[in-house]
């Protein structure tokens, strides 16, 4: 199975590795286009018990409890995105020939001959607001579009389904990338580069690297971020169409073939007449929701994509006005008592933590939770100055708590040793303690939930209604 499109799925003998939000629909897919399915699966719980007996009812092989052993015959494994590369499962197709594709990959291979470019964007943080800026972006421009990928519609139902479209907005995770070998988007963004997942990537040049497959044969614009210079270095080592150009988005001034910001305006030296003297006033920050500089960055990446498919300047300032922020991300929650209380539940490693923390010029931090391998000494050195206090949860809080006390001593700190989801009133009550008038009790966790909720949305409806019962009392 080389690249390409594959039309003759009949008699194929192809292992689905995991059930789940990927697994169900691919083996549902595969089974109609005729291959002979088998999935496995790592668990053997009620839930996956119940999606097995859904898919065996239409003639699916499923093995639950076992995902480590290749099947018999297998010519092609496709995997839940999560999997890690380091199974056994991998090591034995690898030593089989059999290719190990992603459900980005099946898309990629099952999209018809008129099917729409894709727009992709990627990064450790901001991909899901500025994809559903892009595709804001391109409605406005009064294009058929949806917001796909690893958000909203899956890529599988994109591609397969009734809805026609003109281009689709992209989402790819670093786990998609790197099981999406032979993906070529028509553009592509890689927002910012920080070390995450590095326990399923392995090392900080793996992760990047999955990361730098986004811009793998990209035929218009490949979008970086001017102030990562990993992200140009990703440009720099792809290999491109022939035409394809590098477009740079900064929050200060642009240079030629890029988008910048000038007096609070997005402006667009790139896609315009003569860039050396000219540039193209796109939208003002206050359209932007909230206009806080990552933000603001992430709308200048979806605008850097719009453009390079052709987007009218006037369909940018429109899109970026119409569009509004998932719930979680940096949203304003009360005011209570003259201090601001602020959720960013979904600031789930410390990049985004530190692109929350330079908001806002006092802040009272909630944090902590799983870390992920991650370490907190550049997060904290670099927000000490901000910080009014600091109310740690979660089961990896004595790594938040120890880099407070190299890089900001002074800072007050409490330590809840608790890690239950109550915790959380207790450290809103803790925050409102020590906030003064002005101040901003902002929950940007630098960590994971899954020590205490379900997930960040959980974490971040905590948060809220702590915040609720606090103004009821005020």
């Amino acid at each position: 199975m080389g690249s390409g499109q594959v039309t003759d799925w009949q008699d194929r003998n192809v292992t689905v590795a995991g059930l789940g939000v990927s697994g169900v629909p691919a083996a549902r897919v595969l089974h109609g286009l005729g291959a002979h399915v088998t999935v496995v699966n790592d668990g053997d719980d009620e839930r996956a018990r119940a999606q097995a007996a859904e898919l065996t009812a239409l003639g699916v092989t499923v093995r639950l409890g076992d995902g480590d052993t290749l099947p018999e015959g297998t010519d092609l494994i496709v995997t839940a995105p999560g999997w890690r590369p380091d199974k056994p499962l991998f090591a034995a197709a690898e030593r089989a020939g059999v290719p190990v594709w992603g459900d980005v990959e099946l898309a990629w291979r099952l999209r018809g001959p008129d099917a729409p470019p894709w727009l992709a964007v990627t990064g450790t943080n901001g991909k899901t607001t500025t994809v559903r800026m892009l595709a804001a972006i391109l409605e406005a421009a009064g294009l058929r579009t949806a917001a796909v990928g690893n958000i909203g519609v899956s890529l599988l139902d994109a591609v397969l389904g009734d809805e026609e479209y003109d281009v689709l907005a992209v989402e790819l995770s670093s786990y998609q990338l790197h099981w999406a070998p032979s993906l070529r988007a028509h553009s592509a963004a890689v927002l910012n580069l920080a070390p995450d997942h590095l326990d399923w990537h392995g090392s900080m040049e793996e992760y990047a690297a999955d990361k730098g497959r986004v811009y793998e044969g990209n035929r218009v614009a490949c979008v970086y971020n001017a102030a990562d210079k990993v992200t140009e270095d990703l440009v720099r080592a792809a290999d491109v169409e022939e035409g394809c150009r590098a477009i740079g988005f900064t929050l200060g001034a642009p240079a030629p073939s890029q988008l910048g910001v000038v007096d609070g305006i997005l402006v667009d030296r790139a896609f315009v007449a003569d860039r050396q003297r000219n540039a193209q006033e796109l939208a003002e920050v206050g359209d932007i929701d909230p206009p806080v500089p990552h933000n603001i960055a992430n709308a200048l990446a979806a605008a850097a994509l719009a453009r390079a498919y052709g987007v009218p300047a006037k369909a940018v300032r429109d899109g970026l006005r119409a569009f509004t922020p998932d719930a979680h991300r940096i949203a304003h929650v009360a005011d209570v008592d003259g201090v601001a209380y602020v959720d960013d539940s979904k600031a789930t490693n410390t990049h985004a933590a530190q692109a929350s923390l330079a908001a806002y010029e006092s802040v009272v931090w909630i944090a902590g939770g799983l870390a992920k391998g991650a370490t907190f000494d550049e997060l904290v050195a670099g927000a000490a100055a901000r910080l009014r206090g600091a109310v740690l949860i979660g089961a990896d809080r004595a790594l938040i708590r120890e880099a407070l006390a190299r890089h900001a001593p002074e800072v007050p700190v409490v330590d809840l040793d608790r890690t239950d989801t109550g915790a959380m009133l207790q450290a809103v009550q803790e925050a409102k303690r020590l906030a003064r008038p002005g101040d901003t009790v902002l929950l940007a966790p630098a960590c994971a939930s899954m020590d205490m909720f379900t997930n960040y949305n959980k974490r971040g409806d905590a948060f809220a209604e702590a915040v609720r019962e606090l103004g009821a009392g005020a």
